[in-house]
């Protein structure tokens, strides 16, 4: 795999696992009586983005490690697979 290529599979599975991430533990300000002026009341009261993001990439580097084994040591061969079909 080349670097850019890696780069891109890192890239996707962070996006993914940060869209998986997001929703988790999230409260409204309408659910805790705390409405800030001007924003909307479904609007995330603490939405804590910082543990979330070190979280995503500490799940999307354990995934894209897990990755890199398995192609690495050609337990999943997708050149080959697809040059059967």
């Amino acid at each position: 795999m080349s670097i850019g290529g890696g780069f891109v599979i890192f890239v996707v599975i962070w996006m993914v696992v940060l869209f998986i991430i997001l929703p988790i533990k999230i409260s409204s300000q309408i659910e805790n009586d705390n409405i800030a002026p001007g924003t909307d009341p479904g609007a995330p009261s603490n939405p804590n983005i910082v543990k979330k993001f070190l979280i995503t990439t500490l799940a999307s580097v354990i995934i894209f490690a897990i990755i890199i084994l398995l192609t690495y040591f050609e337990i999943i061969n997708l050149r080959e697979y697809f040059s059967q079909q």
